[in-house]
């Protein structure tokens, strides 16, 4: 799941333990981004896109002109020239030269390949011509440049990391926490400033980058609260479990073999364990192990009764309903997906 995490158990509980610190960052080199498409939209006010939910990220920067953003749970926020904004989740969204201009599907607009995964939109049907009446021609604006891309993360959705992430992550709320942010931001402004050949494909990476880059500055944000997955992490005692729990999902993790590894009696142990997750270890070890059984099934196209017997699992049929119940249906829909 994570590169720190697939080290053996044995190693993993053996080495001396480092700072939190250290325990953390090393999580945070495992995180991995892919992209998916990226595309340069040049968008003609007036303009209005939805963007519809998906389970890959979104990712979106504002080059040239302004945008205004809204999605289900928040209002409208204006995005200006050199902003950037991931939604982690990919949650259904719309950007707009203006809040009264009524949205587009993404998917209607014409694009143009300009290499693998690399695309240019031409947004003149984002706008009101598609409501079928005659619309008079707006007075000849500047265009708006938006760098538009999708982005997979290489963790489970299930991962605690994942489920902690906003719907909405505003790069310049989380520049002040790290100098990279604007430094990227300003490399990316200059890429769409200049127009050069292959700026789609520098921007593309520049976007890796700054997507990573703001996930960690969140996380960085987010460590001064005294509970929750980051905290318990941190805890140089809970955080030796957790990095123990996901280096070997398949070992009986017990709660009198966890005390013991954590030097604690059973009942001081779960009690910490449950107030600083938010949750028991039972239930913490069984999201961990259907998480490791979704790659499994889904990637590997391993048979669910395989997976159920590496899980100590004592039938397919119980772990086909521990599954439903943490994933929400039954595994035999992650090979379909």
């Amino acid at each position: 799941m994570l590169d720190f995490l697939s080290r053996p158990f044995d190693q993993v509980a053996q080495e001396p333990f480092a700072d939190p610190p250290d325990l953390l960052t090393q999580i945070l080199l495992g995180l991995r981004l892919d992209g998916v498409e990226y595309g340069r939209c040049v968008l003609h006010p007036p303009w209005a896109i939805a963007f519809p939910a998906q389970r890959s990220a979104r990712f979106h920067f504002v080059g040239h002109g302004g945008a205004w953003l809204r999605t289900p749970t928040t209002d409208w926020q204006r995005l200006n020239p050199g902003d950037a904004v991931l939604l982690p989740h990919g949650s259904f969204h719309v950007l707009a030269s203006s809040p009264d201009v009524p949205p587009v599907d993404i998917d209607s607009l014409a694009r143009k390949a300009v290499s693998e995964n690399i695309y240019l939109v031409d947004g003149r049907d984002a706008n009101n011509a598609h409501l079928g009446a005659p619309v008079a021609p707006p007075p000849p604006q500047a265009p708006d440049v938006m760098f538009c891309g999708a982005l997979r993360f290489n963790l489970d959705p299930l991962h605690p990391l994942m489920a902690m992430m906003p719907e909405v992550m505003m790069a310049g709320d989380l520049a002040r926490r790290d100098t990279t942010v604007p430094v990227l931001l300003d490399a990316m402004e200059r890429e769409v400033e200049q127009d050069r050949m292959g700026a789609c494909a520098i921007l593309a990476r520049l976007a890796d980058a700054l997507a990573a880059s703001i996930i960690r500055a969140w996380v960085e944000c987010s460590c001064n609260n005294p509970t929750g997955w980051i905290a318990a992490v941190r805890c140089p005692r809970i955080g030796k479990l957790i990095a123990a729990i996901h280096a070997d999902p398949e070992r009986d993790w017990n709660v009198p073999l966890l005390a013991d590894l954590m030097g604690a009696s059973r009942s001081s142990f779960s009690e910490s364990f449950t107030r600083t997750m938010g949750e028991s270890p039972a239930r913490y070890v069984a999201k961990v192990k259907m998480s490791q059984a979704r790659s499994w099934i889904a990637r590997d196209g391993m048979r669910v009764a395989v997976a159920a017997n590496r899980l100590g699992y004592e039938s397919e049929a119980s772990f086909s309903r521990a599954y439903k119940r943490i994933i929400g249906h039954p595994p035999s829909t992650a090979r379909a997906q």
